[in-house]
């Protein structure tokens, strides 16, 4: 691995996850797509806005990991199941970045679990 390279975050072995949760590539953190696991493991299966904030905070969690914070995030992609969520989602999404707000793309896709929303994000953080 390279100097330059850290990744965060990596699933045990049992769950043949071939991914970490963030990556820091020089100034820059890349996050996997990020699923509404709640801290106990288990899928949330609530509403676009509790999903929302499910993923929201598995985002802060994981761009800590790699000593990031969500005023880092300069870009973000979004896959929401259904259209009709969208005004829920961007409400509740809307009080994570209520200044300055990443760059976003936003579209409507299946998903590979049984959720309403993946969120994968790309934050700038220097080193100091």
């Amino acid at each position: 691995m390279s100097e330059m390279k850290e990744t965060f975050g990596v699933p045990p072995a049992d769950q043949a996850l071939p991914l970490s949760k963030a990556v820091r590539a020089g100034d820059f953190v890349f996050l996997s797509g990020q699923l509404p696991f709640r801290a106990d493991g288990a899928l949330d299966d609530g509403p676009i806005d509790v999903q929302t904030r499910v993923v929201m905070n598995n985002i802060k969690d994981a761009l800590a990991l790699a000593g990031a914070t969500l005023d880092d995030v300069v870009k973000t992609t979004v896959w929401l199941t259904e259209k009709s969520d969208f005004a829920g989602f961007n409400q509740t999404y809307a009080e994570f970045f209520s200044t300055a707000p990443p760059a976003r793309s936003t579209v409507v896709s299946a998903l590979v679990l049984d959720a309403r929303i993946e969120i994968e994000a790309v934050a700038y953080a220097p080193r100091t």
